[in-house]
């Protein structure tokens, strides 16, 4: 009888002491993106004071404000994980016009765009409109141009249409593809990290957590990652239901 007590009650501290652990590193996350923030405030502060012709740093700082915003949307992706987990994240699906979501979306990387060379194409129906939550699914498509840009050698292509009542949202680029491991593990959500190329596969794992949570009539939203498409090289493909 004792051991079975003892037994209860060191199960009982495990619990508890992970979910300290967890409130710990989510508020250590909330901190940390807070003084993300604040640098990404000064960098876009000082882009906007000088044009490019006059500050020779410019092109170092607008990278580093790229990487500054990126490293920022992957901490609110891990703070919407932990509110996910414990279910208080308030999902909020909404009809919505993709012309409209899809060209706010865009403008948000046109200067980088335009330092890059890189031409974007956004192809929707202006009278498309679908039901989801505009906050998670642009956290899902912003992971997508972040790949697409560092990936592309020039053009991306944003295509949202609907296909047997599903919605699709495809960005495609002319780069030289996912490679075969990827493309094999794409099913695998919880796949490991990969210290020598850097990927932590949060962001397929956020995205294939958003999609799951829209659903209709029985029906989960899906992630795909293909080859091919319009330009003949990567493929991210998002379907909601």
């Amino acid at each position: 009888m004792t051991r079975t007590s003892d037994m209860k009650e060191n199960s009982a501290d495990s619990i508890h002491s992970v979910s300290n652990m967890t409130n710990f590193l989510a508020s250590s996350v909330h901190d940390m993106k807070n003084s993300v923030s604040m640098l990404i405030g000064g960098l876009e502060k000082a882009l906007a004071s000088a044009e490019a012709t006059q500050l020779s740093t410019h092109a170092e700082l607008m990278q580093m404000n790229h990487e500054a915003k990126r490293i920022n949307n992957n901490l609110i992706q891990l703070l919407t994980l932990y509110k996910l987990g414990q279910k208080i994240y308030p999902f909020d699906p909404q009809s919505i016009c993709l012309d409209d979501f899809l060209r706010v979306m865009v403008a948000q990387y046109r200067e980088l765009l335009k330092f890059r060379a890189i031409t974007l194409e956004v192809r929707v129906n202006p009278e498309l409109y679908w039901y989801f939550d505009e906050d998670l699914i642009s956290g899902v498509i912003g992971n997508a141009l972040n790949n697409a840009m560092r990936y592309t050698r020039d053009c991306i292509y944003i295509i949202a249409e609907e296909d047997e009542g599903k919605l699709v949202l495809r960005i495609e680029d002319n780069g030289h593809g996912f490679s075969s491991q990827i493309l094999q593990e794409c099913d695998d959500c919880a796949r490991g990290v990969d210290f020598q190329g850097g990927s932590t596969g949060l962001g397929f794992y956020f995205s294939a957590m958003v999609a799951r949570m829209h659903h209709n009539q029985g029906c989960l939203g899906e992630l795909k990652l293909e080859n091919g498409g319009s330009l003949s090289g990567a493929c991210f493909v998002l379907c909601l239901p």
